[in-house]
């Protein structure tokens, strides 16, 4: 019997590249059915890339962010240098503002903004220093990914039924794949996630490719598990997770939060590198709203009525009552003392 392996999204490097002035993302939208990428040779084509959806998930667009104003180095070197400035600031803007509620992008943008003028003020390759400052940045978050998936591993139990809403990130993955090798007998029940289904077309088959037992549900089943103890645990990641512990995360986790701490199922919240220090509060994470019309459709086909209006909030937020652990790659936390991250010592691994 093959044992437990990683899929693609697993390792960030390999759907996420930046060669020659091209920026290649892998189109989410397009698996399981097809592996494709994405070239993008403009910083704006990076950004409607994270808009709309090619990329997903709040480090890996933050990356693609970075990669995004590699390219705006590129496509302003031969521009005065007062002029390169204000082109590199206004590419900053605009990739910042693409997607809010994921906290990773703004601190990243930031930093590669300020070595991008740093280095155009000393002589130096701004292109470089950002490409080098973005890489840098994918090898920490994929080895604070595989950090965290470990810590989480080693609260499942043999036998656990996990319920899991969203897509399978690095972290998830990490998790299922070090339960695994344990020896520990799991299964994975994921919700579809409408109006993507990241759930149905990525978190299945990630589960599946990693070699544990995956089911389907719909978004509007879970309650009726819980109801049955068909689930032993329940597990997401987050796109923010504030000092005050409330956990922002794709719409629908909160209801199932809700759920589970009813029926006395434990919330695991996958945090990677802890909360976002700018975020004191639930107030301070802004909440995403995409445009309505996107929840007429599923995989581009109209599902919806003529006439009517929709609605949609990208995100919701889970008050710290609701979450058991938070796990972090630098061990375990209560949502109520998750601001402790910052004080615990560095992994040596």
């Amino acid at each position: 019997m093959n044992g437990p392996k990683l899929p693609l999204l697993t390792n960030r490097a390999d759907t996420l590249k930046y060669e020659d002035g091209v920026v290649r993302i892998l189109d989410r939208r397009r698996l399981p059915e097809e592996t494709v990428f994405v070239d993008c040779r403009d910083y704006r084509e990076v950004a409607r890339a994270i808009v709309d959806m090619v990329i997903q998930g709040a480090p890996p667009l933050a990356y693609a962010a970075g990669y995004g104003l590699a390219l705006a180095c590129r496509q302003s070197r031969d521009l005065p240098a007062p002029e390169r400035r204000r082109a590199l600031e206004q590419a900053h803007r605009e990739l910042r503002a693409t997607r809010p509620t994921g906290a990773d992008i703004f601190p990243l943008l930031d930093r590669a903004l300020a070595l991008a003028l740093a280095a155009l003020e000393e002589g130096r390759d701004p292109e470089a220093a950002v490409r080098e400052f973005v890489d840098g940045q994918i090898r920490a978050g994929d080895r604070a990914a595989r950090l965290c998936g470990s810590h989480a591993a080693g609260l499942l139990e043999d036998g656990d039924r996990i319920l899991t809403h969203c897509f399978a990130g690095a972290a998830l993955n990490y998790m299922l794949y070090f339960a695994l090798k344990a020896g520990k007998r799991i299964e994975l029940i994921a919700t579809e996630t409408r109006p993507y289904l990241q759930g149905a077309r990525l978190t299945a088959a990630q589960a599946r490719e990693i070699g544990v037992p995956v089911t389907l549900v719909t978004d509007n089943m879970p309650g009726y598990l819980f109801y049955r103890g068909m689930i032993t645990k329940y597990v997401t990641a987050a796109d923010s997770i504030s000092l005050d512990g409330h956990v922002s995360n794709k719409i629908g986790t909160f209801q199932y939060a809700v759920l589970a701490h009813h029926f006395g199922v434990p919330f695991m919240v996958l945090g990677y590198d802890g909360p976002d220090r700018e975020r004191a509060t639930a107030a301070d994470i802004p909440i995403e709203e995409r445009d309505p019309e996107e929840v007429f459709y599923c995989r581009g086909v109209r599902t919806a009525a003529e006439g009517i209006r929709g609605y949609y909030p990208a995100f919701d937020i889970t008050p710290p009552q609701y979450v058991s652990v938070i796990a972090t790659d630098r061990g375990l936390f209560s949502p109520w003392n998750v601001r402790d991250y910052f004080r615990a010592p560095e992994p040596e691994e």
